[in-house]
């Protein structure tokens, strides 16, 4: 036992590694970096998956496919069957479904799924909602409000009146059949007679 153990207090102690200490650290006089190369020099270093200078196995791997991980949008998710713990007429926003406990969060964004069925009339505000869960919601007799992704209520384009029906172009003149060849002959008009032949008459 020694002073150090003791202030310890049972502690597991590391010991520095003491380099360029000459032989007496165990370490030999080149303090454990061996001779000459780039790792003897000061300032060495080596970046995360350096391979000295060979082709790095992130590179020898195959990449295969497509992914959106880096430009998807993620939400946290609840289907309408869990909202029928709140009482009606209430307002329900992520703050209030994490209060409660009936989800963790994931995502700071928000959307309702409908799976399950609801029967209290409930103001819902999420950043979306399926089809089947906005038709549940307005079932019961609640209201669907749409957030953008800093929680501001969605503005909805103002509803464009039906455009009158253009009217139908006029339908283009039939072409006439060509005439056969012998009718085309007939009509004709008879040619002149030559000036020979008046004046020998």
């Amino acid at each position: 036992m020694d002073l150090k153990s003791v202030t310890l207090k049972g502690r597991k102690h590391e010991a520095r590694k003491r380099i360029a200490r000459g032989p007496g650290s165990g370490l030999g006089k080149t303090a454990g970096r061996g001779h000459k190369g780039w790792g003897q020099r000061s300032g060495a270093s080596r970046r995360p998956g350096y391979e000295g200078g060979q082709m790095p196995l992130y590179r020898r791997v195959p990449k295969r496919g497509f992914t959106n991980a880096r430009f998807r949008t993620d939400y946290t998710v609840l289907n309408v069957e869990l909202l029928e713990g709140f009482d009606g007429g209430a307002t329900v926003d992520l703050e209030a479904v994490l209060a409660r406990g009936l989800t963790r969060r994931t995502a700071p964004l928000f959307k309702v799924l409908g799976d399950g069925k609801l029967t209290k009339s409930l103001t819902v505000r999420a950043q979306k909602f399926s089809k089947s869960a906005a038709e549940k919601i307005r079932t019961a007799g609640g209201t669907v409000v749409e957030l953008d992704e800093a929680g501001r209520v969605r503005e909805t384009p103002p509803e464009t009146p039906p455009q009158p029906a253009k009217p139908a172009k006029p339908a283009k003149a039939e072409k006439q059949a060509p005439e056969s060849k012998g009718e085309a002959k007939a009509e004709k008009k008879p040619k002149a007679p030559k000036k020979d032949e008046e004046s020998k008459g």
